[in-house]
């Protein structure tokens, strides 16, 4: 595991189209157009877990943690929303971290940013 997996996460989401980074709730976050939240780090936030909170399509949610609950978990607040809690603080594969980041993106961005993806 990356000591500090926070900058490599922070790369990912800024990489993204008219993505901005602030706090929130004391956690560095990321928004679309500076208004819609797609990532949130959680460095110990309401548990004793490292990772990070973000959108999910409908169904991964629940497929990722029944398939891994070890690296995925249902995170406080957004969690009832269909939110994923992925861990950092295991060993991190940045390929299928930039793939749910970039899917976390997708649920939340208006479809012409959505567009530049691809």
């Amino acid at each position: 595991m990356n000591a500090d997996p926070l900058p490599e996460l922070r790369k990912l989401c800024l990489a993204l189209p008219e993505t901005t980074e602030r706090l929130s709730h004391g956690e560095p976050t990321w928004f679309v157009r500076d208004r819609k939240v797609f990532v949130t780090y959680a460095n110990h936030h309401h548990d004793d877990l490292l990772g990070f909170w973000c959108a999910a399509p409908a169904g991964a949610q629940e497929a990722l943690v029944a398939a891994n609950p070890t690296r995925f978990y249902v995170p406080p607040y957004v969690g009832g929303r269909g939110w994923l809690g992925v861990r950092l603080d295991v060993p991190t594969d940045w390929d299928e971290i930039a793939e749910i980041v970039t899917d976390a993106y997708r649920e939340i961005a208006p479809k012409r940013l959505v567009a530049q993806l691809d």
